[in-house]
Protein backbone atom coordinates (compact mmCIF):
# COMPACT_ATOMS: atom_id res chain seq x y z
CA UNK A 1 0.00 0.00 0.00
CA UNK A 2 1.57 3.53 -1.11
CA UNK A 3 0.48 6.96 -0.75
CA UNK A 4 -2.44 7.96 -4.13
CA UNK A 5 -2.68 11.27 -3.37
CA UNK A 6 -1.75 13.81 -0.58
CA UNK A 7 -2.27 12.94 2.67
CA UNK A 8 -3.20 15.97 4.96
CA UNK A 9 -4.51 17.00 8.20
CA UNK A 10 -5.58 20.55 8.48
CA UNK A 11 -6.73 21.11 11.82
CA UNK A 12 -7.60 24.86 11.16
CA UNK A 13 -9.46 25.85 8.16
CA UNK A 14 -11.30 29.26 6.95
CA UNK A 15 -14.16 29.47 4.64
CA UNK A 16 -15.54 33.19 4.87
CA UNK A 17 -18.94 31.92 3.15
CA UNK A 18 -20.02 28.31 4.70
CA UNK A 19 -22.93 27.04 2.09
CA UNK A 20 -25.78 26.08 4.36
CA UNK A 21 -28.45 25.88 2.11
CA UNK A 22 -28.19 22.17 1.96
CA UNK A 23 -28.97 21.66 5.61
CA UNK A 24 -31.17 24.04 5.54
CA UNK A 25 -33.08 22.01 2.95
CA UNK A 26 -33.22 19.08 5.17
CA UNK A 27 -35.60 18.02 8.11
CA UNK A 28 -33.10 18.19 10.55
CA UNK A 29 -33.02 21.07 13.56
CA UNK A 30 -30.17 22.94 11.77
CA UNK A 31 -27.43 25.72 12.55
CA UNK A 32 -25.34 28.24 10.95
CA UNK A 33 -22.10 26.48 10.36
CA UNK A 34 -18.93 27.65 11.66
CA UNK A 35 -16.68 29.42 8.93
CA UNK A 36 -13.52 27.74 10.57
CA UNK A 37 -13.53 23.89 10.25
CA UNK A 38 -10.88 21.22 9.83
CA UNK A 39 -10.39 19.46 6.71
CA UNK A 40 -8.10 16.20 5.97
CA UNK A 41 -7.53 13.25 3.57
CA UNK A 42 -6.40 10.20 3.23
CA UNK A 43 -5.60 8.29 -0.17
CA UNK A 44 -3.93 5.40 -0.97
CA UNK A 45 -3.59 2.34 -3.38
CA UNK A 46 -2.28 -1.17 -4.11
CA UNK A 47 -1.42 -3.34 -7.28
CA UNK A 48 -3.68 -6.04 -8.54
CA UNK A 49 -1.20 -6.79 -11.00
CA UNK A 50 2.13 -6.04 -13.03
CA UNK A 51 3.17 -5.73 -16.55
CA UNK A 52 -0.43 -7.03 -17.88
CA UNK A 53 1.46 -6.21 -21.29
CA UNK A 54 4.47 -7.84 -21.40
CA UNK A 55 7.14 -5.26 -19.48
CA UNK A 56 4.32 -3.11 -18.51
CA UNK A 57 0.66 -2.14 -17.82
CA UNK A 58 0.38 -2.31 -14.00
CA UNK A 59 -3.22 -2.54 -12.43
CA UNK A 60 -3.82 -0.43 -9.57
CA UNK A 61 -6.90 0.05 -7.16
CA UNK A 62 -6.79 3.61 -4.99
CA UNK A 63 -9.42 5.11 -2.64
CA UNK A 64 -9.22 8.34 -1.13
CA UNK A 65 -11.52 9.92 1.70
CA UNK A 66 -11.95 14.12 2.22
CA UNK A 67 -13.69 15.03 4.98
CA UNK A 68 -14.59 18.65 6.43
CA UNK A 69 -15.46 18.93 10.35
CA UNK A 70 -16.94 21.31 12.09
CA UNK A 71 -14.95 20.18 15.13
CA UNK A 72 -15.42 23.58 16.44
CA UNK A 73 -19.16 24.16 16.17
CA UNK A 74 -20.15 22.61 19.56
CA UNK A 75 -24.03 24.36 18.59
CA UNK A 76 -24.77 21.27 16.56
CA UNK A 77 -22.21 18.42 18.39
CA UNK A 78 -19.12 18.90 16.06
CA UNK A 79 -20.11 17.02 13.28
CA UNK A 80 -18.58 15.33 10.11
CA UNK A 81 -20.30 18.74 7.34
CA UNK A 82 -18.84 16.66 4.48
CA UNK A 83 -16.94 13.33 3.76
CA UNK A 84 -16.32 12.38 0.11
CA UNK A 85 -15.34 8.85 -1.14
CA UNK A 86 -13.57 7.90 -4.43
CA UNK A 87 -12.40 4.60 -4.98
CA UNK A 88 -10.61 4.08 -8.52
CA UNK A 89 -9.77 1.43 -10.87
CA UNK A 90 -6.56 2.29 -13.37
CA UNK A 91 -3.91 1.05 -15.67
CA UNK A 92 -0.54 2.80 -15.65
CA UNK A 93 1.94 2.68 -18.36
CA UNK A 94 5.72 3.28 -17.49
CA UNK A 95 6.87 5.96 -20.82
CA UNK A 96 10.44 7.36 -21.83
CA UNK A 97 8.80 9.88 -24.58
CA UNK A 98 10.38 13.74 -24.91
CA UNK A 99 8.43 16.32 -25.57
CA UNK A 100 10.76 19.40 -24.95
CA UNK A 101 12.63 19.41 -21.96
CA UNK A 102 9.86 16.94 -20.45
CA UNK A 103 9.32 13.75 -20.25
CA UNK A 104 6.11 12.12 -20.28
CA UNK A 105 7.36 8.99 -17.88
CA UNK A 106 3.60 7.79 -17.21
CA UNK A 107 0.44 7.23 -18.47
CA UNK A 108 -2.71 5.55 -18.12
CA UNK A 109 -7.08 5.49 -17.80
CA UNK A 110 -9.05 4.54 -15.37
CA UNK A 111 -12.81 4.67 -14.17
CA UNK A 112 -13.64 6.27 -10.46
CA UNK A 113 -16.72 6.72 -8.39
CA UNK A 114 -17.05 9.79 -6.50
CA UNK A 115 -19.89 9.98 -3.27
CA UNK A 116 -20.81 11.87 -0.45
CA UNK A 117 -22.74 9.19 1.28
CA UNK A 118 -25.03 10.87 2.06
CA UNK A 119 -29.04 10.17 1.65
CA UNK A 120 -32.01 12.48 0.11
CA UNK A 121 -31.16 16.10 -0.93
CA UNK A 122 -27.79 15.99 0.14
CA UNK A 123 -26.96 12.85 -1.83
CA UNK A 124 -24.01 13.62 -4.20
CA UNK A 125 -22.20 11.16 -6.55
CA UNK A 126 -20.73 10.81 -10.22
CA UNK A 127 -18.69 8.06 -11.86
CA UNK A 128 -16.54 8.91 -14.74
CA UNK A 129 -13.72 7.33 -17.02
CA UNK A 130 -10.85 9.22 -17.21
CA UNK A 131 -7.16 9.44 -19.01
CA UNK A 132 -3.89 10.70 -17.65
CA UNK A 133 -0.45 11.67 -18.15
CA UNK A 134 2.25 12.80 -16.24
CA UNK A 135 5.62 14.54 -17.41
CA UNK A 136 8.99 15.67 -15.72
CA UNK A 137 11.03 18.66 -16.37
CA UNK A 138 14.00 18.66 -13.32
CA UNK A 139 11.81 20.53 -10.89
CA UNK A 140 9.22 21.13 -12.03
CA UNK A 141 5.87 17.67 -12.80
CA UNK A 142 2.90 18.12 -14.81
CA UNK A 143 0.20 15.64 -14.56
CA UNK A 144 -3.02 16.33 -17.03
CA UNK A 145 -6.02 14.76 -16.13
CA UNK A 146 -9.40 14.22 -18.83
CA UNK A 147 -12.59 12.60 -18.23
CA UNK A 148 -15.93 11.57 -19.40
CA UNK A 149 -19.00 11.10 -17.25
CA UNK A 150 -20.94 8.19 -17.38
CA UNK A 151 -24.88 9.25 -17.86
CA UNK A 152 -27.37 8.75 -15.57
CA UNK A 153 -31.07 8.30 -15.59
CA UNK A 154 -33.43 11.68 -14.77
CA UNK A 155 -34.78 11.34 -10.92
CA UNK A 156 -38.49 11.07 -11.65
CA UNK A 157 -39.40 13.62 -9.06
CA UNK A 158 -37.46 15.87 -6.09
CA UNK A 159 -36.28 12.90 -3.29
CA UNK A 160 -36.05 10.41 -5.75
CA UNK A 161 -33.40 7.89 -4.49
CA UNK A 162 -32.97 6.71 -7.95
CA UNK A 163 -31.36 8.66 -10.80
CA UNK A 164 -29.14 11.66 -10.99
CA UNK A 165 -28.51 13.47 -7.89
CA UNK A 166 -26.50 16.19 -9.85
CA UNK A 167 -27.23 16.36 -13.16
CA UNK A 168 -25.05 20.10 -14.06
CA UNK A 169 -22.07 18.75 -12.19
CA UNK A 170 -20.00 18.91 -15.61
CA UNK A 171 -20.98 22.80 -15.90
CA UNK A 172 -18.93 23.23 -12.75
CA UNK A 173 -16.65 20.59 -12.57
CA UNK A 174 -15.71 20.39 -16.33
CA UNK A 175 -13.55 17.47 -18.09
CA UNK A 176 -10.34 18.11 -17.12
CA UNK A 177 -7.68 19.47 -14.54
CA UNK A 178 -4.07 20.01 -14.54
CA UNK A 179 -1.89 19.77 -11.83
CA UNK A 180 1.71 21.15 -11.12
CA UNK A 181 4.67 20.63 -8.53
CA UNK A 182 7.79 22.80 -8.34
CA UNK A 183 10.47 21.82 -6.00
CA UNK A 184 12.56 24.60 -4.56
CA UNK A 185 15.59 23.10 -1.87
CA UNK A 186 13.09 21.46 0.29
CA UNK A 187 10.03 23.50 -0.59
CA UNK A 188 7.30 22.31 -2.57
CA UNK A 189 4.71 24.11 -4.69
CA UNK A 190 1.89 22.83 -6.28
CA UNK A 191 -0.83 24.15 -8.28
CA UNK A 192 -4.12 22.21 -9.43
CA UNK A 193 -6.49 24.56 -11.99
CA UNK A 194 -9.53 23.27 -13.05
CA UNK A 195 -11.95 24.84 -15.90
CA UNK A 196 -15.49 23.89 -17.60
CA UNK A 197 -14.14 25.75 -21.04
CA UNK A 198 -17.92 27.41 -21.60
CA UNK A 199 -18.72 31.06 -21.73
CA UNK A 200 -20.06 30.72 -17.90
CA UNK A 201 -16.11 30.07 -17.14
CA UNK A 202 -16.56 28.22 -13.96
CA UNK A 203 -13.45 26.50 -12.90
CA UNK A 204 -11.24 26.27 -9.91
CA UNK A 205 -7.27 26.93 -8.62
CA UNK A 206 -5.95 25.12 -5.68
CA UNK A 207 -2.59 26.26 -4.60
CA UNK A 208 0.06 24.41 -1.57
CA UNK A 209 3.24 24.81 0.17
CA UNK A 210 4.89 22.64 2.08
CA UNK A 211 8.08 22.02 3.98
CA UNK A 212 9.67 19.60 5.97
CA UNK A 213 9.80 19.30 9.73
CA UNK A 214 10.97 16.13 10.19
CA UNK A 215 11.19 12.56 8.31
CA UNK A 216 8.19 12.33 5.59
CA UNK A 217 5.98 15.21 7.86
CA UNK A 218 5.53 18.51 6.39
CA UNK A 219 4.57 21.16 7.23
CA UNK A 220 1.59 21.91 4.58
CA UNK A 221 -0.60 24.85 4.01
CA UNK A 222 -3.59 24.94 1.46
CA UNK A 223 -5.61 27.63 -0.34
CA UNK A 224 -8.97 27.19 -2.88
CA UNK A 225 -10.65 29.40 -4.90
CA UNK A 226 -13.36 28.04 -6.90
CA UNK A 227 -15.88 25.42 -7.50
CA UNK A 228 -16.09 21.77 -6.48
CA UNK A 229 -13.91 21.91 -3.62
CA UNK A 230 -16.46 18.75 -2.02
CA UNK A 231 -19.64 17.37 -3.64
CA UNK A 232 -22.14 18.99 -1.51
CA UNK A 233 -20.42 22.48 -2.73
CA UNK A 234 -19.82 21.94 -6.31
CA UNK A 235 -22.00 24.32 -8.07
CA UNK A 236 -21.32 26.85 -5.04
CA UNK A 237 -17.98 29.10 -5.36
CA UNK A 238 -16.22 29.28 -2.08
CA UNK A 239 -12.67 30.10 -1.20
CA UNK A 240 -10.56 28.28 1.93
CA UNK A 241 -7.33 28.69 3.26
CA UNK A 242 -5.92 25.91 5.49
CA UNK A 243 -2.74 24.97 7.65
CA UNK A 244 -1.33 21.79 8.86
CA UNK A 245 0.64 18.85 8.40
CA UNK A 246 0.92 16.47 5.36
CA UNK A 247 2.93 12.81 5.21
CA UNK A 248 3.88 13.03 1.12
CA UNK A 249 4.14 15.54 -0.88
CA UNK A 250 2.91 13.49 -4.64
CA UNK A 251 0.82 15.11 -7.46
Amino acid sequence: ITPHKVNYLLPVTYNPSPNNAPFEQSDEVHYPLDKVEAKFQISFKFPLAYNLFGDNGHLFFAYTNQSYWQVFNKDISSPFRETNHEPELFMLFNNDWQVGNFTNSFWGFGISHQSNGASNLRSRSWNRIYGTMVFDGGPIAIGTKVWWRLPEDEKDYIGDPRGDDNPDIGKYMGNFEINAVYGLEQHRFTMLLRNNLRKSNKGAIELTWSYPIIGNLRLYTQYFNGYGESLIDYNVHNQRLGIGVSINDLL
